[in-house]
């Protein structure tokens, strides 16, 4: 059977680490020049520990700041983690109670799965239903969609694309174009939607992060410090690869002009990348992660790496040196999530939501950004308070005097977009904008971290036609 397509990762991380063996007589590896508008430094210079420090008292002075927002009348705003996988492939480490314990220790309403395809089990039968107050909605990854239909589809799962598409659409069911950087010409036809960022293809893309992690593995003294890092900025070093989501986004942009399309996180999560060493002999380790064999871990020598041999001292061959775990389900439900607006939290509520773009994604690290809102309303009125407004995702008639209004719960740098163009910057917690004419509007928060400015709220389009 062919592999699944999302066991990218751990092969991602193989082939990481055997770069990793052949780079480590190098003195420095250094990413190329950084490709994302704010970004300056380095994946590798962001995950120095002055650095860590540094965003982490950023982050803990805006969650200080931060405001209440009552939410908009007729709705709540419920945390989602979307494209998750557990229990589903021999690389994903997690459990279900696993994520029940996480999502609810983190904030976490809705849990929309994503299995692999592994016929003949059908995906449906994945755990279904509120949860101790948890929402789990079934789902599989396959074909490049990120499938949740409301029945069965397994008759059609090896069928022509187009029946896959109306089957799974069906009623309430939701389908979104998944890893979007493999298929940016996919057409959109019949799609609910699209990931807009996804945190595997930063990882991917950012191997020197990676090596940078191995390496410090293969000594003593090096290994206690990104224990230490982890233990003490697990999301700010997670985050240091996160980059804005260009490809997605101009994707995206050009898409909405043509059709409605809901932009979607994707947390694409497994808990698969717990990184260890093992002792081969006093003057030899190997390194890989908790799936790896013990003849797949990458061999690394002391000639070439000093700090093995008192990493190796009073053990023996086949003893498990180190153990790093980087991707916790909590971890990645806070470097990204889908925040669905809702009346209530059921299942049909949340696929309405979702199919009417009524959402928007959030790097959550930085910022718990609940509350925030994006409506077209008539002059004069107060952003989320009762009234004629349309939220994110409508689609409205453009008409003279109708506003733009967003309200953020911190201070930040704000940007509109028109038809993926910008067309306004505020530096604050609220905007307004009048706007010229018809267009597909959206907005972007973002967060001077560390001396960057980061990306931290993607909201969903409002449609003026």
């Amino acid at each position: 059977m062919r592999e699944p397509r999302s066991s990218i990762s751990c092969r991602v991380i193989a082939a990481c680490i055997g770069l990793l063996v052949a780079a480590l007589a190098l003195p420095i590896w250094s990413a190329p020049p950084e490709k994302s508008p704010g970004r300056t430094r380095t994946s590798r210079e962001r995950m120095l520990p002055e650095r860590l420090a540094a965003a982490h008292e950023n982050v803990r002075r805006y969650q200080a700041a931060r405001e209440t927002l009552s939410p908009l009348p007729g709705y709540a705003d419920y945390r989602a983690a979307i494209h998750l996988h557990v229990e589903d492939s021999s690389h994903t480490g997690g459990t279900y109670p696993e994520v029940l314990r996480e999502a609810k220790q983190n904030g976490v309403s809705v849990i929309m799965l994503s299995d692999h395809y592994r016929p003949p089990r059908d995906f449906m039968d994945s755990w279904h239903s509120l949860k101790d107050g948890v929402l789990f909605i079934p789902g599989c990854e396959a074909k490049g969609f990120l499938l949740y239909p409301t029945s069965s589809i397994m008759a059609v799962m090896d069928g022509a694309k187009e029946t896959l598409i109306e089957r799974t659409t069906q009623g309430d069911g939701l389908i979104f174009l998944s890893h979007v950087e493999e298929r940016v010409a996919h057409p959109m036809d019949g799609l609910t939607g699209m990931e807009v960022y996804n945190r595997h293809y930063d990882a991917m893309e950012d191997i020197d992060a990676l090596l940078a992690i191995g390496m410090m593995m293969t000594d003593a003294t090096e290994l206690a410090t990104l224990k230490r890092l982890v233990d003490t900025y697990r999301d700010e070093l997670l985050a240091a690869h996160l980059d804005y989501p260009t490809v997605y986004l101009n994707k995206w942009d050009k898409e909405t002009q043509i059709r409605r399309l809901t932009g979607v996180a994707a947390n694409d999560c497994h808990h698969n990348q717990v990184f260890i060493v093992k002792m081969i002999d006093e003057r030899t380790v190997g390194i890989g992660t908790t799936f790896d064999r013990d003849d797949e871990l990458r061999v690394v020598t002391a000639d070439k790496r000093p700090g093995i041999l008192e990493l190796t001292k009073g053990h023996k061959p086949g003893d498990e040196l180190g153990r790093v775990d980087l991707d916790t389900y909590g971890n990645s439900f806070r470097t990204v999530s889908t925040h669905i607006l809702a009346p209530e939290l059921t299942e049909p509520a949340v696929r309405a939501a979702l199919r009417s773009g009524h959402a928007y994604v959030s790097h959550d690290w930085m910022c718990d950004p609940t509350g925030f809102r994006f409506v077209a309303t008539p002059q004069g009125s107060a952003a989320g308070q009762p009234g004629p407004a349309h939220i994110m995702g409508d689609e409205v008639r453009y008409m003279e005097g109708l506003v733009l209004q967003g309200a953020f719960p911190v201070d930040c740098a704000i940007r509109l977009l028109m038809n993926g163009k910008p067309v306004g910057e505020w530096q604050g917690r609220r905007f307004e904008y009048a706007p010229g004419g018809p267009g597909v509007y959206r907005v972007e928060g973002w967060l001077k971290v560390d001396g960057e400015d980061r990306s931290w709220i993607y909201s969903n389009p409002i449609y003026l036609r």
